[in-house]
């Protein structure tokens, strides 16, 4: 299927894009290769300048990136603004940062010198999802741009113009052609990216599924891939936490981006003593966000990305009720048009409850009651995830014992804020592999040489 900008305030087609021709990806790569060549030997300085001025006009643009976003996927204006800026913040850190990241390690070898540099591997290839249009690919083009490496961007079918608008961004800037591509090809077309010997790594975000596949095809080729999949996260309440500052992040942390974000809080854990007034002011507050237009500034609640995405969440929670859950408030579609779906809190979910596994995109809340802390964390660790989770408590260094204790990738205590280009973004076991953001970002997709010299008696 063609790519498709559908707008899901009202479902009205606004563009369709063809897929490429396999001659077009292919003169495509060759372009990319062409300009490795050329781009890897530029200074660390010429490289900045051009990611500098993306982001300055990212920021001198933002209202209409944000608007582009807020037509194809939904996002409500003010956060469609909000992932505008934090893009722009992106690509001026690795610009001001990159050379730092990447200088050389000197080592400590018994005798003689050695040290660890880092050079570009090549043409990478990166496969992105719709709920972060620009972010996600500010994530990785900010780092690898900035290492040498040159990109070629499979985004999401139904973001197509945002797509175009971001390879448009650098290429204003000034970055060369080829040094970031963006490529309208369908999954087939995804394996032949992979397979070609030009390709030297791949990094996706997306579902379990396309991590699987992804993974397994780049593991064919003998080649390195960073996967952040799905995510589960767990919102713990203790029975000392501040509810007049847990509750408003609860709702965030559950409804920012319409709920459809991998590290948004879908699991809320909470103990028996908290649990009654937590859970009576989370329905409230839930309970007052007003669906309209994203692009109403008003607006507390906006659409899903798709109509498919609203089908397969509303599908979901039936089968989480017939498995025996409790439906609090919500459950259904909003009589309007669009892709809206009501807040939506699911209790009583046991472990052989389809929903004690599966990840919600959208605004559905799980809700769990434990009677101690050991429990807490107990349940916070079977998940099949392993992406991010948030503690909630007044006692900081009882927090901290308990994210040490959470198998993830990312904790946060009394608050859910991982939108800092410094943090690294990443999780364990079904949530993927490898980390984007942060120092460690930016050293995915280099060659860690090794470079030993001096004299070293020759062996006997």
């Amino acid at each position: 299927m063609a790519y498709q900008s559908i707008n899901p305030n009202d479902g009205k087609l606004l563009k369709s894009f063809e897929h490429l021709s396999n001659a077009q990806l292919d003169q495509a790569l060759a372009t990319a290769e062409s300009c490795f060549q050329r781009w890897k030997n530029k200074t660390y300085g010429e490289r900045a300048l051009i990611l500098n001025k993306a982001a300055d006009l990212l920021r001198a643009h933002g209202d209409d990136f944000a608007r582009l976003e807020t037509l194809e996927m939904g996002k409500r204006i003010t956060e469609a603004r909000g992932e505008v800026a934090f893009s722009a913040d992106i690509l001026a850190y690795y610009a001001q940062h990159a050379e730092a990241f990447l200088a050389p390690v000197q080592l400590q070898p018994k005798t003689g010198e050695a040290h660890v540099e880092s050079s570009p591997m090549g043409v990478l290839f990166c496969v992105e999802p719709w709920n972060f249009p620009y972010y996600q690919l500010a994530r990785v083009a900010g780092p690898q741009l900035m290492a040498g490496n040159v990109l070629v961007v499979k985004h999401a079918g139904c973001v197509p113009q945002c797509a175009i608008a971001f390879e448009r961004l650098l290429l204003d800037a000034g970055l060369p052609v080829g040094a970031y591509t963006n490529l309208l090809i369908s999954y087939e077309q995804s394996d032949r990216v992979i397979d070609d010997p030009r390709i030297q790594g791949v990094a996706l975000t997306g579902s379990v599924a396309a991590g699987r596949s992804v993974a397994a095809r780049a593991g064919q080729n003998l080649k390195k891939s960073t996967l952040e999949l799905g995510g589960s996260d767990a919102f713990i309440v203790l029975d000392d936490a501040d509810l007049d500052l847990a509750v408003p992040w609860a709702v965030w942390g559950r409804m920012y981006n319409g709920g459809q974000t991998c590290c948004a809080a879908k699991r809320f854990i909470v103990l028996d003593s908290v649990a009654d007034e937590f859970l009576a002011r989370f329905k409230t507050a839930l309970g007052a966000l007003k669906a309209g237009d994203p692009m109403d500034e008003r607006t507390t609640h906006g659409p899903l990305s798709t109509e498919g995405a609203l089908l397969q969440l509303l599908a979901q929670v039936d089968a989480a009720v017939k498995g025996g859950a409790k439906l609090l408030m919500g459950g259904q579609r909003i009589a309007r048009p669009g892709s809206f779906m009501q807040t939506t809190i699911l209790t009583d979910i046991q472990p052989g409850n389809p929903a004690f596994r599966d990840e919600f995109f959208g605004p559905v809340v799980s809700f769990y009651r434990v009677k101690t802390e050991d429990e807490a964390v107990a349940l916070a660790n079977d998940s099949d995830f392993g992406l991010g989770g948030s503690v909630w408590t007044r006692d900081e260094a009882r927090g901290r014992r308990i994210a040490s204790r959470i198998h993830t990738g990312m904790v946060f205590i009394n608050n859910i804020d991982w939108a800092d280009a410094a943090l690294p973004f990443g999780g364990i076991k079904h949530s993927g592999h490898g980390r984007e953001l942060g120092p460690m970002g930016i050293q995915e997709f280099v060659n860690k040489k090794l470079v030993r010299s001096g004299q070293v008696a020759a062996p006997v």
